[in-house]
């Protein structure tokens, strides 16, 4: 197993960022979702003389790899101004994603953190579980200096009411006659998607596993005159829900069976991802939320299309990695998005304009079944 760590992680396959300090506009953390992404990833950095590593050895060796910068990424604007900056992997293994391994997923990400501080980036955006275990507590990063960190969450937030209105208008449904249901209602992405369209609809209802948060969030929009209910757990509302934002991963999907109205539009935007084989969800229009398109089009050096962006349109990216971009495009290095509870309706607009004139759109709409819209237009021309 040693000799497999040292040629995926020898100065050979790795990004020199130690030349390019100053260059480097952002940085972009994630990890992998599965461990076949997990094993491309090694593959590329490995080089093409190396055979493919057996999937047993790879369990064996992700964790072992530090977080470490594997590509520079140039991303373009529709004006034809370029932002330089590099994709960090905190090589978090896929099967420890979750609250058991709390303490060592924060230490990787404390190390990405690390690795673009050193390289010199002006922005980072926390990517994936990187900003689920950061949220609200960017005290736990290292000292910053020139650096600032974003959530990126105020895009993602962006991309999924965005995106919840464009399959109301494909399936011709009435949001304004429409019971929402947001599960993961609390956290960050949750609540600011609720401020965005409680006042859309005609009724809301948040499940979260906080009561207390609960009460708080309803709180706000009782206050407004809006029907609410919150509950810990899908089964104790009243009505069925035809609008379903999922911002927060489910135990299993069969959580929101006899909860959600036959045909109910549902936004997968947890992460991971949970939902996308429609046909745990009988007659559900499952799409895949938070995902935003790149029209001026970016570049990984060394190749790294279709392994970190596995989507089936091009220059597609999460919005919570966007965030930064857009900002970086923009020149306005400054922490957007920093913790639970302060994305509004205002700052979403203010993102999604930045993110607009940088060229960067909703994605065309997708789930684990393919495309949902006309894969030959590009999110752009839809919007």
């Amino acid at each position: 197993m040693g000799n497999s760590v040292a040629s995926v992680d020898g100065r050979e396959r790795g990004v020199d960022t130690r030349g390019r300090i100053g260059n480097v506009d952002f940085a972009l953390i994630g990890h992998q979702e599965s461990w076949r992404a997990a094993s491309d990833v090694l593959a590329v950095l490995r080089g093409p003389e190396h055979a493919p590593l057996p999937d047993d050895e790879i369990k064996d060796i992700l964790p072992w790899i530090p977080p470490r910068a594997v590509c520079h990424v140039e991303v373009e604007s529709r004006t034809g101004a370029k932002a330089h900056g590099i994709y960090i992997d905190s090589f978090i293994p896929p099967d420890r994603l979750g609250c058991d391994y709390l303490r060592d997923n924060l230490a990787r990400v404390r190390g990405a953190a690390q690795c673009a501080i050193r390289a010199g980036a002006r922005i980072v955006s926390l990517g994936g579980f990187s900003s689920i275990l950061i949220e609200g507590n960017f005290d736990l990063l290292p000292e910053k200096h020139d650096t600032v960190f974003t959530t990126g969450n105020t895009l993602t937030v962006a991309f999924i009411v965005r995106g919840i209105k464009k399959m109301c208008a494909l399936e011709g449904r009435d949001l304004r006659g429409s019971t929402l249901l947001i599960v993961g209602a609390t956290g960050d992405v949750g609540s600011g998607c609720a401020r965005c369209l409680a006042p859309l609809v005609r009724r809301v209802q948040l499940c979260a596993r906080n009561m207390e948060r609960l009460r708080r969030l309803a709180a706000e929009f009782e206050f407004e005159g809006i029907e609410v209910e919150i509950a810990t757990d899908t089964r104790r509302f009243s009505a069925q829900a035809d609008l379903v934002i999922c911002a927060a991963s489910l135990a299993s999907p069969s959580l929101l069976l006899g909860r959600i109205a036959p045909g109910a539009i549902v936004c997968d935007a947890g992460y991971p991802k949970n939902l996308a084989p429609s046909a745990e969800l009988p007659a559900a229009k499952v799409f895949l939320g938070g995902l935003g398109q790149i029209t001026g089009g970016m570049k990984f050096t060394p190749d790294f299309r279709g392994i970190l962006n596995r989507h089936p349109f091009p220059d597609v990216v999460h919005g919570c990695l966007l965030e930064g971009m857009a900002l970086a495009l923009e020149r306005r290095f400054e922490p957007f998005s920093q913790g639970r509870g302060f994305i509004t309706p205002e700052r979403v607009e203010e993102i999604e304009a930045i993110a607009a004139r940088q060229g960067i759109h909703l994605a065309p709409l997708y789930n684990g079944d393919g495309p949902i819209e006309d894969s030959g237009h590009t999110a752009s021309e839809k919007n």
